[in-house]
């Protein structure tokens, strides 16, 4: 089986691609390759968040890698905290946090309309290729569910009741942003 180099330090989200690309490729995430260091995400779009880390491995580990950059976008909040979900409460990155701070400035409005939007950045013989995932819903007004990450808590895709942390990993994995990203880059890589 080949190998894909992740560029996450990100447990869960290193979980999550190892279960969907299982039985097609072995996924190792930054600790798996002795990287220690915390990439900067200093870009203001997904799409270059994603390629500095990939690219920062490609340069450092002379291998080919893929990155994502995800982000929860709120449109009664002009699109926030979008590139900035992971620290949108502070650079501490505590998903508590964040998640309250958005309770907070979502108090009392009517619309919760919200979407995950994840780009993965695959830096491939040289060439870099992006693909896109999102997956449309509604911000809850508590959080419903645990053992998983970010905003999971909070967000229910349309067509659903449970909230992504609700529903566990199968589910999903099979309608998630990430997981549409992820199948994307799965069939580009299937014709190389």
């Amino acid at each position: 089986m080949k190998t894909l180099i992740f560029a996450s330090g990100n447990d869960y989200k290193i979980r999550e691609v190892r279960q969907l690309l299982a039985g097609k490729y072995a996924v190792k995430g930054l600790t798996d390759i002795g990287c220690t260091y915390d990439i900067p995400e200093t870009s203001d779009t997904f799409e270059g968040n994603a390629l500095l880390k990939a690219q920062y491995v490609v340069d450092q580990y002379h291998t080919d890698c893929f990155a994502e950059d995800t982000g929860l976008e709120v449109e009664a909040l002009h699109g926030a905290p979008g590139v900035y979900s992971a620290r949108f409460a502070g650079l501490h990155k505590s998903s508590a946090d964040n998640m309250a701070l958005l309770l907070e400035r979502l108090k009392d409005q009517p619309n919760r309309k919200a979407r995950f939007k994840t780009i993965v950045a695959l830096v491939w013989e040289g060439k870099t290729h992006y693909f896109e995932g999102i997956v449309n819903g509604q911000i809850t007004e508590t959080p419903r569910g645990a053992g998983t990450f970010g905003y999971d808590p909070l967000f229910v895709p349309d067509g659903y009741h449970l909230t992504f942390a609700e529903m566990g990993s199968e589910i999903k994995n099979k309608i998630s942003h990430r997981g549409r990203a992820i199948q994307e880059l799965l069939r580009f890589l299937e014709i190389q």
